[in-house]
């Protein structure tokens, strides 16, 4: 069992989450029950995967539970994009949020090869 409050990663992906959340607080309001609850999902499984992970048995659950939020990295990367193309948010808390989401990944993918 490995303690994720320590995790520099994990400290990262609360802050991913925090962004996430300021971006979508300015997003139209009809989004929602879309992009909005999507995004703010996507960002709070990034830290809770790793919490969950850490707090597994074996090197090799805590690997697969990375993994989830790894992809929930690429989703969140996604959804930026789609923001992006819809004009929602600025420029700027969409980058932090890009920026975050695959700073966080690479740290994930590093992270990984320790455990192996």
């Amino acid at each position: 069992m490995h303690d994720y409050r320590k995790l520099r990663v994990w400290h990262d992906a609360v802050e991913l989450a925090v962004e996430v959340y300021q971006l979508t607080r300015s997003l139209p309001a009809e989004e929602k029950f879309n992009l909005v609850s999507q995004m703010n999902r996507a960002a709070v499984s990034v830290g809770s995967n790793i919490g969950e992970g850490a707090g597994r048995a074996t090197n090799g659950e805590f690997i697969q539970f990375l993994g989830f939020a790894s992809g929930s990295c690429s989703e969140l990367i996604t959804q930026a994009v789609i923001a992006e193309r819809l004009d929602f948010g600025t420029m700027e808390l969409r980058t932090a949020v890009t920026q975050r989401a695959t700073s966080v990944q690479k740290m994930i993918f590093t992270f990984i090869k320790t455990l192996r």
